[in-house]
C-alpha cells in the first residue's frame, strides 16, 4: 500500500513538471524583402521553371566527369566528415542531456555476513542468565548458571538465571569472560530505486534538454549547408580548370602565330626590308605569349591541386576537364518561384533559426534556476536472513527521501546567468537575420550577374570573331604592303585578348549558374 502511495506521488510530481519558463519563441520577420528584385538587369523567371531547390546534383550537372568528381568528393572530402562527426557529437549531447528527464534507475543485491555481537563479547561461556551468549572457549566471570552444550567455564558467586548453550558454569547476568565467538548472522537484500532525481516543475531540465535537440538540429542543417557548397565549390574548381586549359591552348596557338611573325620580321631586318623596331615589337608579343604558356601551366596544376584537396582523393586524369567546350556543363533554370521565403529554407539560415531556439530555451534554464529544486531518492527492496526466503512475506523494505534546495544567497551568479542567456539570444536573433540577409545578397547577386551574362557572352563571342578576323586581314595587308606591320601586330593582340576575354566570360556564365544553384539551397539529392 505504502510502496502505491509512493509510486503515485512520484507520478503526480512528474506531471506536473509541465511548467515552462522559456519565452514564446516567434520567428523574427522583415530582415529581408519580401520577394527577390525583379526588372532591370535582374531576369524574369519563366512560370514553367522547376523549383530549382527540388533538382538534385545529378540532374543539374550534365557532364559525366563532373558527376564522377562530386561524387568522389562526397565520399571522400575530410571537411564533410568534420560535419557529419560535428553532427553525432550534437546528437550524442542531445542524449545526455534527455537521460536528465528521466530517472537513473539502479538494482543491486547484497549479501552480509557477520558474527553474533553477544558471542563475540562472552564467547565460551555457558548462557546464564539474560545476557548468556552461544559460542564456544574459555572464559572467567561470576553468577551462577546452568548451561549445556560444548565449552569450559568457571565462576563463582552473583546472582544469575537461565539455560544457555556452553559447558560448566555459566556466565550470569553481570558476569562475562573473554574467548572467541564461532557463531555468524547472514542478511540478504535486493533493491531498486534512483537517487537525486529532479522533479523538473519548473521546466530547467526539459528547457536544458531542448536547447540540446536544437542544438543538434543546427548541426544537420550545418552538414547539409557544407555538403552544399562542397558541391559548388568542386564544380567551381572543375570549370576553373576548364577555363585554364582552354587559355593554354589558345596561348599555345597564339605563340605559333607570334613565333611565325617574328621569324619573318627579323629575316626582314637582316635584308634592310624591315626596321629594329618591328622586330623588337614582334619579339614582344613572342615573349609575352611564352610568359602567358608558364603562367597557365602552372596554373592549371594548381586547379588540380585545388580540385583533389576538395575531393579527398587524386582526381583520375579522365576526369579532368581538357577545354571548356561549347555545350552546357550546366541546366540552364532559373527559379520559378522567387518568393524571399525560399530563402528560409536554406540550410545556413536553418541551422541559424535552431540556434536562436535553443538561446530561448536556455533563458528559461536560466529563470527555473531562481525557483526551488526538488529531488528525490528512493529504492524499494526485500530483505532477509536466508536466501531462501528473500522474496517471501513480510520481507519488502522501502525507502523514500525527497529534498529542496532553495536559493538564497548566489553572489548574483543566477542573475548574471540570466542576463548572459538574454544576450546570447539577442546576438543569436541578429545571427538569424544577417543569415537572412547575406541569403538575399547573394542570390541577388547571382540574378543580377544572370540577367546580363548572356548578352555578355554574345558580345564577347562577336568581339573574338571580329578580332580574329580583323588579324587575318590586317595580316594580309602587310604582307600586301598595304598597312604596316605595327598594326598587323596591333591586331594579332587584340584578337589574342579578345579570345582570353571570351574563355574568361564563358567561365562566368558556368560560374553564374553554380553560384545561383547553390545560393537558393539546391544540390542535396
Amino acid at each position: 500500500m505504502k510502496s502505491r502511495s509512493l509510486l503515485a506521488a512520484l507520478a503526480v510530481a512528474t506531471a506536473l513538471s509541465g511548467c515552462n519558463l522559456a519565452p514564446k519563441y516567434v520567428r523574427p520577420v522583415g530582415a529581408a524583402p519580401a520577394t527577390l528584385p525583379e526588372g532591370g538587369v535582374y531576369p524574369r523567371a519563366a512560370t514553367d521553371a522547376p523549383d530549382i531547390t527540388q533538382i538534385g546534383w545529378r540532374d543539374f550537372f550534365l557532364d559525366p566527369r563532373l558527376q564522377q568528381v562530386i561524387e568522389a568528393g562526397l565520399a571522400n572530402n575530410r571537411d564533410l566528415r568534420i560535419a557529419a562527426g560535428n553532427v553525432l557529437q550534437a546528437r550524442a549531447q542531445y542524449g545526455i542531456q534527455r537521460a536528465s528527464q528521466v530517472p537513473n534507475t539502479t538494482i543491486s543485491g547484497s549479501g552480509t555476513y557477520t558474527n553474533n555481537a553477544f558471542g563475540a563479547a562472552g564467547g565460551g561461556m555457558g548462557a546464564g542468565g539474560a545476557a548468556g551468549g552461544i559460542g564456544a572457549g574459555t572464559g572467567t566471570g561470576t553468577g551462577t548458571g546452568t548451561g549445556t552444550g560444548t565449552g569450559t567455564g568457571t565462576g563463582t558467586g552473583g546472582v544469575g538465571g537461565g539455560t544457555g548453550v556452553g559447558a560448566g558454569a555459566g556466565a550470569g547476568a553481570v558476569g562475562g569472560g573473554i574467548g572467541s565467538a564461532s557463531s555468524n548472522l547472514e542478511f540478504y537484500s535486493v533493491n531498486a530505486g534512483f537517487s537525486q532525481f529532479e522533479l523538473d516543475l519548473f521546466g530547467r531540465v526539459q528547457n536544458l534538454s531542448r536547447a540540446a535537440l536544437e542544438q543538434y538540429f543546427a548541426s544537420e542543417e550545418a552538414q547539409r549547408a557544407a555538403r552544399i557548397s562542397l558541391i559548388a565549390e568542386i564544380a567551381n574548381a572543375w570549370l576553373r580548370m576548364a577555363a585554364d586549359q582552354e587559355q593554354l591552348r589558345i596561348s599555345r596557338e597564339t605563340l605559333k602565330a607570334f613565333e611565325q611573325s617574328l621569324e619573318l620580321t627579323r629575316a626582314q631586318f637582316r635584308i634592310g626590308v624591315a626596321s629594329e623596331l618591328e622586330a623588337r615589337q614582334a619579339e614582344t608579343n613572342y615573349q609575352a605569349a611564352r610568359n602567358d604558356i608558364a603562367t597557365l601551366q602552372t596554373q592549371v596544376a594548381r586547379d588540380q591541386n585545388a580540385l583533389n584537396l576538395l575531393v579527398g582523393a587524386t582526381v583520375p586524369a579522365d576526369q579532368l576537364p581538357t577545354n571548356l567546350g561549347s555545350g552546357p556543363v550546366t541546366r540552364d533554370a532559373l527559379p520559378g518561384d522567387l518568393s524571399s521565403e525560399v530563402l528560409l529554407r536554406r540550410p545556413d539560415v536553418l541551422q541559424a533559426e535552431h540556434q536562436l531556439i535553443a538561446q530561448n530555451a536556455n533563458i528559461g534554464a536560466a529563470r527555473a534556476a531562481f525557483f526551488p529544486r526538488i529531488s528525490l531518492t528512493a529504492t524499494i527492496g526485500t530483505i532477509s536472513t536466508a536466501l531462501s526466503g528473500l522474496f517471501g512475506g513480510g520481507s519488502f523494505t522501502y525507502n523514500a527521501a525527497p529534498s529542496v534546495a532553495l536559493p538564497l544567497f548566489d553572489g548574483g551568479r543566477n542573475a548574471a546567468n540570466l542576463d548572459y542567456a538574454k544576450a546570447s539570444q539577442q546576438v543569436a536573433v541578429a545571427t538569424y537575420e544577417r543569415a537572412i540577409q547575406s541569403a538575399f545578397r547573394e542570390v541577388s547577386d547571382a540574378l543580377a550577374q544572370r540577367g546580363t551574362i548572356e548578352e555578355q557572352v554574345s558580345a564577347q563571342t562577336a568581339r573574338a570573331e571580329a578580332a580574329s578576323v580583323a588579324a587575318r586581314l590586317s595580316d594580309a595587308r602587310y604582307r600586301a604592303g598595304v598597312d604596316s606591320f605595327l598594326v598587323a601586330l596591333d591586331a594579332q593582340r587584340t584578337a589574342y585578348a579578345a579570345q582570353q576575354q571570351l574563355v574568361t566570360t564563358r567561365l562566368a556564365r558556368g560560374s553564374n549558374l553554380v553560384e545561383l544553384y547553390r545560393a537558393l539551397g539546391g544540390g542535396l539529392n
